[in-house]
């Protein structure tokens, strides 16, 4: 076993541990969890640098026609008479989709260190998910992807449906009815291209050398992009999102918003366009349109919520919708965007996420009218929360000004196969977003933090405690790393999407491993 199936087996094996764990010894699970994602971040930046050693020869090399090398490759037969193996590796995107869950499961971890119902279940779950999760970002075999995408949406229904709030049932059961009616979209179009590719392989780069017709992208290309796009909110497929998000526990909508819905975007980047670059052409104005509809019915959306949850789940569909529309603005300044804002979409809304459990864990109520003056009590999660916020609203010096000003240029860039007078203006009114994003952040911050105490019960609650306070401050200092040095995940990740532009202007590719 090589570096990245560590990656995969890391979280599996501390699921296993808390599974051989007696259930009456709740801290020991806690703390095989916290151990168990505390070595995967570890494993996790000793990649990180890795990679950054041996891809240094693909950032000089990024503006050739040769295929981004993958590195730390590991392949296995499987299958062979069907041409499916276990193949695994890594690019710049893959490593930081691997960061950001990394990060995001071990701050889950710790935000739910007091879970006290069935704990032992609840972080087999939990670990078996992101299991999941990090088999899908580093899998390059279609059928191996598909296998982990979905062991990752599945436990959803169990950790929703048991530890979840509100109409937890209703919430958990459309959920998971949804998403696998994208999957059975996804699925179809991978056999469409395995059969179509006459290659006999699921192999994600050798079916990059076929010739698809264009007649086969074109109904193929938006059944795959759709099928991602309902696990990234897409306009109108994203209902399911504001009620799994506002009915599951703190941690489930941080690995939910922070990492489940960037499986959308990366499948659609990897996938939908790397393989598909005709139907690309043909359907990304289309889908540049509804994530126009995205990002501003989101924003509207989150104004008239009175519960946080809710308003944080809207604020979410809003940010999904930047990542769909860099892909479906293709070009290399939109594509940089779309990347860059999944990853700071993972830590904002993870982050948002796990504050509102700590805040909910204390008042017990999460309707905005019903708080007030939170930030005298709570000086450590009012000032996350505004931090928080201010990364949502696009604040320079924060993660979101960076990814929000790439997806724009991008649009205004604009899809050369598309009207240039279409897509600047979809642009334009995509832009809008930012004011209505500082109408309701300042506005909901304002109610929840600001003021006098509204409710004589929260004058003499707590502030956060440690395991708390670790888990913001790492998801916080995150957030002002790429903020203040957005080269380093604009650089991990550039080579990497030169081979979906080259795809695009018909540049012959080459693949390369190492």
């Amino acid at each position: 076993m090589g570096l990245v199936s560590w990656l995969i087996a890391v979280p599996f094996l501390t699921m296993l541990g808390v599974v051989a764990t007696p259930a009456n010894r709740s801290h020991w699970i806690r703390w095989i969890s916290a151990v168990g994602c505390g070595i995967q971040l570890a494993l996790t930046a000793l990649l990180t640098w890795r990679y950054w050693i041996v891809a240094s020869a693909d950032f000089e090399a990024m503006n050739t026609a040769t295929l981004t090398q993958l590195h730390f490759v590991e392949r296995v037969p499987w299958f062979e008479s069907l041409g499916i193996q276990y193949f695994v590796g890594v690019d710049g995107i893959s490593v930081a989709m691997v960061i950001l869950t990394s990060i995001i499961i071990f701050t889950g971890v710790l935000a739910s260190w007091y879970v006290d119902i069935r704990t032992k279940e609840f972080f087999s779950l939990l670990l078996l998910l992101v299991t999941g999760v990090f088999g899908v970002f580093l899998s390059f075999d279609l059928f191996l992807f598909f296998m982990f995408y979905e062991l990752a949406v599945l436990p959803m229904y169990l950790l929703i449906g048991v530890w979840g709030t509100g109409p937890k049932e209703y919430s958990a059961m459309k959920l998971t009815l949804m998403l696998l009616a994208g999957s059975a979209f996804v699925l179809v179009g991978f056999f469409a291209l395995y059969h179509a590719s006459g290659l006999h392989t699921f192999d994600l780069q050798q079916l990059a050398q076929a010739d698809y017709p264009r007649a086969l992208q074109r109904w193929v290309f938006p059944m795959i992009f759709v099928g991602f796009g309902v696990i990234g909110a897409l306009y109108p497929l994203h209902t399911w999102s504001p009620d799994g998000h506002s009915s599951a526990p703190t941690a489930v909508s941080m690995l939910h918003a922070g990492v489940l819905m960037k499986l959308g975007g990366y499948g659609a980047l990897r996938i939908a366009v790397y393989l598909l670059p005709e139907g690309a052409k043909m359907w990304g104005l289309f889908f540049m349109a509804l994530a126009t509809i995205n990002i501003l019915y989101g924003s509207f959306g989150a104004i008239m919520q009175r519960d946080l949850k809710y308003f944080t789940a809207y604020s979410s569909v809003s940010h999904c919708g930047f990542v769909l529309f860099g892909v479906a603005a293709l070009n290399i300044m939109a594509f940089k965007g779309a990347v860059l804002q999944m990853f700071s979409h993972g830590i904002m809304t993870g982050l948002f996420f796990g504050l509102i459990g700590m805040v909910y864990g204390r008042t017990h109520t999460r309707i905005i009218p019903e708080m007030g003056g939170l930030g005298k009590v709570m000086p450590w999660l009012a000032t996350s929360f505004y931090i928080a916020g201010l990364a949502s609203l696009g604040l320079p010096g924060l993660s979101g000004f960076v990814a929000e000003t790439h997806v724009f240029l991008g649009g205004f860039f604009g899809n050369e196969w598309a009207s240039p007078w279409a897509t600047g203006t979809l642009t334009l009114i995509a832009t809008m977003s930012i004011v209505v994003t500082a109408v309701y952040v300042l506005r909901g911050l304002a109610l929840v933090f600001q003021g006098p105490i509204t409710n004589e019960h929260f004058e003499h609650l707590d502030d956060a405690k440690l395991p708390e306070r670790l888990s913001t401050g790492l998801l916080l200092a995150t957030l002002f790393f790429v903020g203040l040095m957005p080269w380093f995940f604009i650089q991990l990740t550039e080579s990497s999407l030169m081979p979906l532009l080259n795809r695009l202007h018909e540049v012959p590719v080459v693949a390369s491993l190492h």
